[in-house]
Parts: structure tokens; sequence; C-alpha cells
């Protein structure tokens, strides 16, 4: 006897799907299976007449090829209804769930018309839905306004990242990239502090650099974010929101002699600047940390880490716990009432 399985019907592709956390915490489940959106798109199916729709999903419905027996179908859109309906009647035990992650049918991009039918399509998915579940309160009340009952089920976001900010070193270099810059010394500090968060603001000047393969591995780390140029006001509002500055020029005779402008422009927001200990800073010595070398480069900047505002601990604790298996809980009692496996 086939296996009994869930069809989570995503709007487009797995990749995109706005509950993708949430998705990826079902899909670990044998029992789980991602169906994407079929030749005609459920936004094209959506839009069709009645008679049309019916023919072109119960077409789609026949040429999908699933491993087991379906128990659930799970939509999050109205558009998808066609083709759930075509699946329910390939599988007439198979049930359908319902996910609202906005108010579809109150979409600001939509016209007139397709508000209307939005309305229709979400009114009948609701109303036939075995179970309906929403992420916010709000959801849940119009659900019930309409006479309905839909489960409170918040979203997720376990695979966005979270460096701890109580940790992390926010550092902000300001100026030109090219040449001048020591690529090498960027893409060491990006290997051997994993905490560091480096912004930088300014030009690159891709033709001075780009064969640099240091400078291609600095476009690779994560904790390198390149903001371009920016005007006066707007890099001195990111440099208030750094622990430090950096002044990361390639040691060489010119850059030894030379008194970066940058230096004080970042001590007028209250922060030092790390560099290589060139002579000629020297007149502005308390304003910056100099080091012989990279090793003493890690330590200054790891010196000024929490000189930014503190995070509250509590509130990320909270964030971290909201996860994908904690969020889906509600969706898993009820498969393992239908007899989906759950992963171990």
């Amino acid at each position: 006897m086939a296996e009994p399985i869930a069809l989570l019907l995503v709007p487009r592709r797995v990749e995109g799907f706005i509950l993708h956390d949430q998705g990826q915490d079902l899909l670990r489940s044998p029992g789980v299976v991602a169906v994407e959106a079929p030749r005609v798109p459920h936004g094209a199916m959506g839009r069709l007449p009645g008679p049309v729709a019916t023919g072109v999903a119960t077409l789609a419905a026949r040429r999908l090829r699933v491993p087991g027996h379906p128990v659930v179908a799970m939509i999050f859109h109205p558009f998808q209804l066609p083709f759930a309906d075509a699946l329910l009647r390939r599988w007439p035990s198979c049930e359908l769930w319902y996910g609202l992650f906005d108010r579809t049918p109150a979409a600001p991009d939509a016209g007139l018309r397709t508000r209307r039918r939005l309305a229709r399509l979400h009114d009948t998915a609701a109303r036939r839905a075995s179970f309906v579940f929403a992420v916010s309160p709000a959801l849940v009340d119009l659900e019930r306004e309409a006479g309905r009952e839909a489960a409170l089920v918040p979203s997720a976001a376990d695979s966005f990242p979270a460096p701890d900010p109580a940790a992390t070193v926010v550092a902000v270099s300001m100026g030109n990239l090219g040449r001048r810059t020591d690529w090498r010394l960027l893409r060491e500090l990006g290997h051997r502090m994993p905490e560091l968060t480096l912004l930088l603001i300014g030009q690159v000047a891709e033709d001075e650099c780009e064969a640099d393969a240091d400078y291609r591995a600095c476009r690779e780390l994560p904790g390198l974010v390149w903001l371009g140029r920016r005007t006066d006001e707007e890099a001195a509002r990111l440099i208030a929101l750094a622990d430090v500055g950096i002044a990361p020029f390639i040691r060489d005779e010119f850059n030894a002699a030379g008194l970066p402008n940058r230096i004080l422009k970042t001590a007028r927001l209250g922060l030092r600047t790390v560099t290589w200990d060139f002579p000629g800073l020297k007149v502005w010595s308390h304003a910056v940390l100099a080091c012989p070398d990279t090793d003493a480069w890690i330590e200054a900047l790891r010196s000024r880490r929490g000189a930014r505002s503190q995070s509250d601990g509590e509130l990320r604790e909270w964030a971290l716990s909201q996860t994908a298996r904690h969020q889906n809980a509600q969706l898993w009692e009820q498969l393992r009432a239908l007899g989906v496996a759950e992963p171990a």
C-alpha cells in the first residue's frame, strides 16, 4: 500500500517560497513532497475562465507523479485553487489545507478585476479547506469574521544569518577602493575574524583590481558589505553605526608618507581608525591604532568591539527560538494524525 504523503504546493519555485524556512522544515520528512508550479503558472491559470482553468488544471494534475498516496495538498495563494481542485479530483480522499501569509485579495499591485477574482477564490479555498492557518492574528480574525476558523502559525526565519551582535566587530572603511587597497590584508581579516562586519563605503575601481586574486576572494567574503559611493551625509551616518574605522592602504613608500583625511572624518564621529604603522600618521597618533602586522590588526579591531550601542540580548534569544520547527508545531500535529511520516 502506498505511503501517505503531503503535497506542498509552492506558488512558483521552492527557492522563492515566501515561507521557505517552514517549507524546508516540512520537507525534511520523506512524507512531504514539494510541488512547484505547473507549465501554466498558477497566476495564469487562476485568471482563466472557469471551464478553461479546470481543463488546464486537470491536465497538469494528470502529469504529476508522486511517491505515495496524497492525503493533503497545501496551498498558499488563491490562484493555486484550480490546480489543487484538480489534484483533489484525482485523489478524492486528499484534504485541502490553506496557508495565509498576507491578505492577498487586497494586494496593492492588483487591479480591481483581479482583486475581485482573488476574493472569490480565497473565499472558496477557505471554505473548502479542512485546515486553514495564518501568519498573523489579524488574518485569523478576518477568517473568524467570515465565519471560518484559522490557526495561528507565525512565520520563521531559520535560514537568515544571525551573527551575535555582542560578539560582532563592525568596522568601516571610507574612500575609493582600488590599487591602493591592501586586498590581501582584508582577505586575511575576513578569514581570521568571522565576527567581523566591514562596511566598505566607496567606489570600486574594477579596472585596477579585477585581476587581483585577493580582491576576487574578498568579493566572496560574507563579512564585507559593499556600499558603493555615498554622499558625505550618508557616509557620516554609516560611520556612526560602526565600532571603529580602518584605513586599509597597501604598505609602500607612497602610502607611508601620507595623512589620509578619512582618519579625521572618522574621528569626528568619535571613532578611532586602525592602520598600518605608517610614519606619516604620527601627527594624529591619538586617533589611530597603528599596527605592525596582521595579528596586531586583529587585536586592535577586537579591542573596539562594542563601542557602538549594545543589542537587546533577551529579544535576540526570543527571535532565535522562533524556529520553523517551533512555528510548524500545529502543522506537524495535523500531519501526524493523517499518518504522514515525521522526520527523526
